[in-house]
């Protein structure tokens, strides 16, 4: 299976009632982004975030560990740790983030 076709069989997953209902909960559950509030920013989370990049398996899809980001910090921050680049910022006492804590 192409690269495209593998990304479209698990992105109409997103679109399901299972994942609004998944993601719903996840938000009422924990409302602020977890990033945020590492850097003693508060921030509401929109965004439902796979801890651990599914890529396609539904297993890790639907039972994955989730955590709640906003937009900014899920497009951002989130992005480059799974390119394995490291997060930019630093933690609520003001240090620079350390290679292991990207």
């Amino acid at each position: 299976m192409s690269t495209s076709a593998a990304a479209h069989t698990y992105h109409r997953l997103y679109n399901t009632a299972r994942w609004r209902k998944r993601r719903a909960r996840q938000l009422a559950d924990s409302p602020l982004c977890v990033y945020c509030l590492a850097r003693d920013v508060v921030t509401p989370a929109t965004v439902a975030d796979h801890v651990t990049p599914h890529k396609g398996d539904e297993r890790l899809f639907w039972h994955g560990e989730l955590q709640s980001l906003c937009k900014r910090c899920h497009d951002s921050e989130k992005q480059r740790e799974e390119r394995g680049l490291r997060r930019k910022g630093c933690d609520v006492d003001g240090w620079p983030f350390h290679e292991e804590d990207a």
